[in-house]
């Protein structure tokens, strides 16, 4: 019965994009839902950037093997992500009326710039939309009782978040996640108090985590430990800013304020909310802590779903799952989308001359249809828990793109030199130490960081560019 309700609950999902996809009449409704989404609809998309598996099943199980130590990247790092682009980056790129992130790059330097940091962004979305995959899978599994096996779920996940996402671009990512964000939070709020009264309390539930040091957060005095907690932080913090998830949902606000505060917010509400998957993970621990520990040394990520399907009462057993398949479709429609627009955008039509929009139409869609196929392939390969997948996506991103975008949009003396070293000498020392493995006291990508800063600098001041600055006051690339 269960099965068939959820069952209804992805059909309704699917009927609500396709009616949304009527809206598309162009590339630029596709990639950005005409620039015309009002607040609400647009922090609930900011809010489910990161609201999904990796929130509800994968820093939830971290929480009970490390506590908050082990969360420093993410909800700390994610949430002060989006609570930047809200206040520093939101203004000036939204100002600049481009479809994707990678335009930015073009506009701002040349093209090779455009194409190699746009390919380190479509990269970086592998691990994270594999995720959201893999955690449909786990979900449908357990639903089942083991009859739809983890590839099967995802097959049939991977399906449904494609068809309506395939269809309607993100007008329907944008309708179908305001439906899910409510159906998000009613969910977790009524699972989390009958979760709360079975462990005795919310006081005394905070209270035995407390003492058991799950609240502690910061590094100890080590300095190896110190580097470690900077490294999982900045890489969250900073390398998921130049990532066109976050930059297509304000791109697609309709106006400068919408563009800033939604955004703001969204982050803020996100840091505060993740704080409801950590407590129902604790309280499985105080309810049932043969099973809890039993899950831990199977698969961590399976003890709040399996908390909920055997204590709870049938209704709430809807509620929850129907609010955790909202959290994972929502964040998984939208991260499909990011790196195929942008492929499609900024590596295939920079390709072929005089692309029409119609022809950008198809060629979205059939990125999307393709990269589906290969980050559903790379979820049933894998074997990296959720939160791995997610915490390591944004390396790249941190090594390679982020001093072009910072620079290029707040030094007016950033050229196409220094974004040039700044993009190779950071992708390249990280990928070496990534490759030889070398034992440092620092994370690889802080070290790419460096050196991407570094070229930036030293290109830019031994060839600056004579750039003209537009009408929002950006320095842009001479014609």
């Amino acid at each position: 019965m269960l099965l068939k309700l959820v069952a209804i609950y992805l059909v309704v999902s699917i009927l609500i994009g396709l009616v949304a996809a009527r809206r598309v009449h162009s590339a630029a409704d596709y990639i950005t839902a005409g620039r015309n989404l009002p607040m609400p609809v647009v922090m609930a998309m900011v809010f489910a950037t990161w609201f999904g598996a990796e929130t509800v099943l994968g820093i939830s199980a971290t929480f009970l093997e490390e506590g908050f130590r082990g969360l420093i990247s993410d909800p700390l790092g994610a949430s002060i992500c989006l609570i930047l682009f809200g206040l520093v980056f939101a203004l000036p790129l939204y100002r600049l009326k481009l479809l994707t992130l990678g335009d930015f790059f073009r506009v701002r330097y040349d093209r090779r710039i455009e194409l190699v940091v746009s390919l380190c962004i479509v990269i970086s979305y592998l691990g994270w939309v594999s995720a959201q995959i893999t955690a449909l899978g786990l979900v449908f599994n357990v639903l089942s009782d083991d009859l739809i096996s983890m590839n099967e779920g995802m097959l049939i996940g991977a399906a449904v978040v494609l068809l309506y996402t395939l269809v309607g671009g993100m007008w329907s990512v944008a309708a179908t996640t305001f439906v899910q964000m409510i159906v998000i939070v009613a969910g977790l709020l009524v699972v989390t108090s009958m979760a709360g009264e079975m462990a005795g309390g919310i006081p005394l539930v905070i209270e035995k985590a407390a003492a058991e040091g799950k609240f502690d957060w910061l590094p100890s005095l080590d300095m190896v430990d110190m580097l470690g907690w900077i490294a999982a932080l900045l890489t969250m913090a900073l390398g998921s800013i130049p990532q066109q998830d976050v930059f297509q949902r304000v791109n697609s606000s309709k106006n400068e304020f919408i563009a800033v505060w939604a955004t703001t917010l969204g982050g803020v509400a996100y840091f505060f909310f993740a704080a409801v998957p950590l407590f129902l993970a604790y309280t499985a621990s105080i309810i049932d802590p043969a099973m809890t520990a039993a899950k831990m040394a199977e698969d961590s990520q399976l003890v709040l779903p399996t908390l909920v399907a055997n204590y709870m009462p049938f209704w709430v057993q809807v509620v929850f799952f129907g609010a955790l398949l909202s959290v994972i479709m929502s964040t998984a429609s939208g991260t499909l989308l990011a790196p195929s627009v942008t492929f499609a955008e900024n590596v295939i039509k920079g390709a072929v001359p005089n692309m029409t929009d119609r022809q950008l139409l198809f060629t979205t869609r059939l990125t999307v249809l393709g990269f589906t196929v290969l980050v559903t392939s790379y979820a049933i390969i894998t074997d990296a828990s959720i939160h791995a997948m997610v915490e390591n996506a944004y390396r790249i991103t941190l090594a390679g793109a982020f001093v072009p975008l910072a620079a290029g949009l707040f030094w007016r003396r950033a050229s196409n030199l220094g974004a040039a070293l700044s993009v190779s000498l950071g992708l390249g020392v990280w990928l070496m130490l990534e490759a030889t493995g070398a034992e440092l006291l620092v994370e690889p990508q802080l070290v790419g960081l460096v050196f991407s800063l570094l070229g930036m600098i030293v290109g830019s001041l031994i060839s600056p560019n004579p750039h003209a600055r537009n009408a929002n006051g950006i320095p842009m690339r001479a014609a």
